[in-house]
């Protein structure tokens, strides 16, 4: 065997982006000076078991980390998906952490992928389980990703500190993506979303909808918010309230928003005890992710501002024809996005403002990724 020469890159961000994007490009990757300089060094918690994941769905992958988990040598195998798969998320991180990578992996697996995720479903820090449901899932279909085999169910509600949550996730293969012309957002004709509570009251639920109801309602009156309280096993194992909206539009686009209130990830009780003060009533929680919706909406674009990224990736690995979309203003991490597909695919995007709308049209050739693992019938 010759010698693998490995991509160099450095530091810690677009950690998740990175082993994507090297997986799918198979490209392999070394990684060193990872916080190297923090009093904590290296690989954290969640990037670890990140890794583990991507090695648990694919064959013949290899990693390497050095002792003070400052270096990454990893070259990826092939993707193989399949069922009975469990992953343990931890906490140090949401379920939703983990989602957008490995959906975008598992389309160009060898089989069909069904896993079940434990740990956090629901928190701040990363899209929750609800969100990925009703909008991340979806917008695959623009793609050319069939619906069936398609979906996320969410067994147990998990809240932070201590999580308990398990959602299992099916994700179809495709032969290849097809590329989109979209740029047409639409109107908002209705808006959809989910309130949850675990091991608090119901009726928080219902003063969250009530809330953000009064903000919807004199906007357009197809409003529906449903309620999911869990109790016992299925509630996990912290308190934790919170609201996931949807808007759908005359076009077919899904503008998310969402939010979780949860007592913070902390090892002394003590400060759990001072923290407990501090929760935002429900009340105000409806009201301001209704706010945060309406300010979604207003940016334009199809996609909200955190799936820019998904949405840029997906354009990327389209067939060499041209891709068309329209997004608000662009998001830190969407550029970032932007510069790694760039850096692994080689993909390059022509970015136009739009000065009459306020939004920005981007176009792409994808780099053509095909599927060559998969299994022709």
């Amino acid at each position: 065997m010759g010698k693998i020469s490995y991509k160099k890159l450095k530091g810690s961000q677009n950690f998740r982006q990175r082993l994507l994007l090297s997986t799918l490009s198979a490209t392999p990757i070394l990684i060193e000076d990872i916080r190297a300089e923090n009093t904590l060094p290296g690989l954290t918690p969640h990037e670890i078991s990140f890794l583990r994941l991507f090695e648990s769905v694919s064959d013949d992958c290899h990693i390497e980390i050095n002792e003070t988990g400052t270096k990454l040598k990893y070259k990826p195998g092939i993707v193989m998906g399949g069922k009975h798969y469990v992953h343990d998320c931890g906490v140090s991180r949401a379920i939703g952490y983990f989602l957008e990578p490995l959906i975008v992996l598992a389309l160009f697996a060898k089989k069909p992928l069904e896993i079940r995720l434990k740990g956090i479903t629901n928190d701040t820090k990363d899209p929750c389980v609800d969100t990925f449901r009703s909008t991340s899932l979806p917008m695959l279909k623009q793609f050319g990703v069939p619906p069936e085999g398609l979906g996320l169910k969410i067994e147990n509600r998990g809240s932070p500190p201590l999580g308990g949550g398990e959602v299992v996730l099916s994700v179809p293969v495709v032969q290849s993506l097809q590329a989109v012309n979209w740029i047409d957002e639409g109107m908002v004709k209705r808006i959809r979303g989910v309130t949850y509570s675990t091991r608090v009251s119901s009726q928080f639920e219902n003063t969250m909808i009530h809330a953000a109801r009064g903000i919807f309602n004199r906007l357009l009156p197809d409003v529906h918010i449903f309620t999911d309280h869990k109790a016992g096993l299925q509630a996990g194992n912290s308190p934790g309230y919170g609201i996931s909206l949807v808007a759908e539009t005359t076009t077919g686009c899904f503008i998310s928003a969402d939010t979780a209130i949860s007592y913070a990830r902390g090892d002394d009780l003590g400060e759990l005890d001072d923290e407990k003060k501090e929760l935002m009533p429900p009340e105000d929680v409806g009201k301001q992710i209704a706010s945060v919706l309406l300010e979604e909406i207003e940016q334009g674009g199809v996609v909200d501002s955190t799936h820019q990224a998904l949405l840029f990736l997906l354009s990327a690995l389209c067939p060499q024809d041209v891709s068309k979309i329209r997004v608000g203003k662009l998001s830190p991490y969407g550029i970032e996005t932007l510069r790694n597909i760039r850096e692994f695919l080689g993909v390059k995007f022509v970015i136009k403002p739009d000065p009459s709308t306020g939004t920005v049209i981007l176009k792409c050739v994808g780099c053509g990724l095909k599927n060559l693992s998969r299994k022709t019938s």
